[in-house]
């Protein structure tokens, strides 16, 4: 067991059996880890948040609670965003992309999303274009 959050393979993949709705769970393509990942959008801006990673059991958690749950690929467990730091993101829907490959999570993120502090994990490093842009 990795403290309250379930038991891990040998690698730190997830290995917690979960309650996920088996018709949903039937459509997920999942990786050879066994998670997609998950895309914390805004809600009412469109504004990316972040990328995050689930397994069934982080996304029936986030389907039932309201709050946005991702696997933690580094620590090695389940985390709920905002549980640490206050920087909840209370879920207002959740879709599948064309492929169900992919999680789009629309959440009303309170603070920031990024652990650096950042509003978006996507704010502190613009790339150049091709055309010097």
């Amino acid at each position: 067991m990795t403290g309250t959050t379930g038991m891990t393979g040998p690698t730190g993949t997830p290995r917690t059996p979960s309650a996920l709705a088996p018709a949903i769970a039937a459509r997920l393509k999942r990786g050879a880890d066994g998670l997609l990942p998950a895309i914390a959008q805004q809600y009412d801006t469109g504004e990316v948040l972040m990328l995050g990673w689930m397994d069934d059991e982080a996304l029936h958690r986030t389907l039932t609670t309201g709050r946005a749950t991702y696997w933690s690929r580094s620590r090695r467990e389940y985390w709920v965003k905002g549980d640490t730091s206050g920087h909840v993101q209370h879920v207002r829907s959740v879709a599948l992309d064309c492929d169900a490959d992919t999680v789009l999570v629309r959440v009303d993120q309170t603070g920031a999303a990024c652990h650096t502090g950042d509003r978006t994990c996507f704010d502190a490093d613009d790339l150049p274009l091709g055309d010097g842009r």
